[in-house]
C-alpha cells in the first residue's frame, strides 16, 4: 500500500498592518492562524519588487563580474550583474537586459532564463529571474546610480569554478545561477 502524503494548507490571516512602507524597507506584521490552530501573532513579511541577475558571457567566452561593497557585511564581493525589475521594463528579461548595460556596458547576445529563485519563500514576497547572456560585447560606457560604485572584472571560466569552489561568491542568488550554469557545462 503507498503511502499517503499529508495535506498542507496556507495559514489564516487574521489581521494585517504595515510597520513601514519606505523603498527597500516595506514590512507588514501579520496575526495568522495556523491549520493545526496554533497562532502566530507577529510574523513579519517583507514586500520587495521582483529581482533578476545575469550571467554574462562575452563573444571572447569572459564572464562579466562585479565586484562592489556591500555595507551590511562590509565586505567587496564579487557579484554577477543584479537589479530590480522597474515596472517600466515590461519584463524581468527587459529588466536583466537594462541591469547589464547600466551597470558593465555589456549588451546584445543570446539570452536565456536559466531559473527563478526566491529569496526566502517564509519572509519575501519577490523571486529573482536568473539569466544566461551569451556572447554579449561592450557597447558603451557604464551608466552608473549615484549609489552605485561597481568595478567590472572579466573573468575565464577556471577564474569562475576557483572563485565559487573558495566561497568567493557570498550572495546566495548569485552562486546558485553560478553553480547550476558550470554543472551544465559537464
Amino acid at each position: 500500500m503507498e503511502e499517503k502524503t499529508k495535506a498542507v494548507r496556507p495559514w489564516e490571516v487574521l489581521e494585517s498592518r504595515y510597520l513601514s512602507k519606505k523603498p527597500w524597507f516595506t514590512v507588514r506584521e501579520e496575526h495568522v492562524r495556523l491549520p493545526n490552530g496554533n497562532e502566530l501573532p507577529h510574523y513579519y513579511v517583507f514586500e520587495y519588487p521582483n529581482w533578476i541577475n545575469v550571467i554574462a558571457i562575452t563573444t571572447e567566452g569572459k564572464y562579466v563580474f562585479e565586484r562592489q561593497y556591500r555595507h551590511a557585511l562590509g565586505v567587496v564581493s564579487y557579484e554577477l550583474c543584479a537589479g530590480v525589475c522597474e515596472a517600466v521594463d515590461g519584463s524581468p528579461l527587459e529588466s536583466a537586459r537594462r541591469e547589464l548595460l547600466e551597470e558593465t556596458g555589456y549588451g546584445n547576445g543570446e539570452w536565456e532564463e536559466l531559473m527563478v529563485l526566491s529569496p526566502n519563500p517564509g519572509t519575501h514576497t519577490n523571486l529573482t529571474y536568473c539569466y544566461l547572456a551569451r556572447n554579449v560585447e561592450r557597447v558603451e560606457a557604464p551608466h552608473l546610480e549615484p549609489t552605485e560604485d561597481i568595478a567590472v572584472d572579466l573573468l575565464s571560466l577556471d577564474e569562475v569554478r576557483a572563485l565559487l569552489d573558495r566561497n568567493g561568491v557570498i550572495q546566495a542568488l548569485h552562486a546558485a545561477p553560478l553553480w547550476k550554469h558550470i554543472s551544465m557545462l559537464k
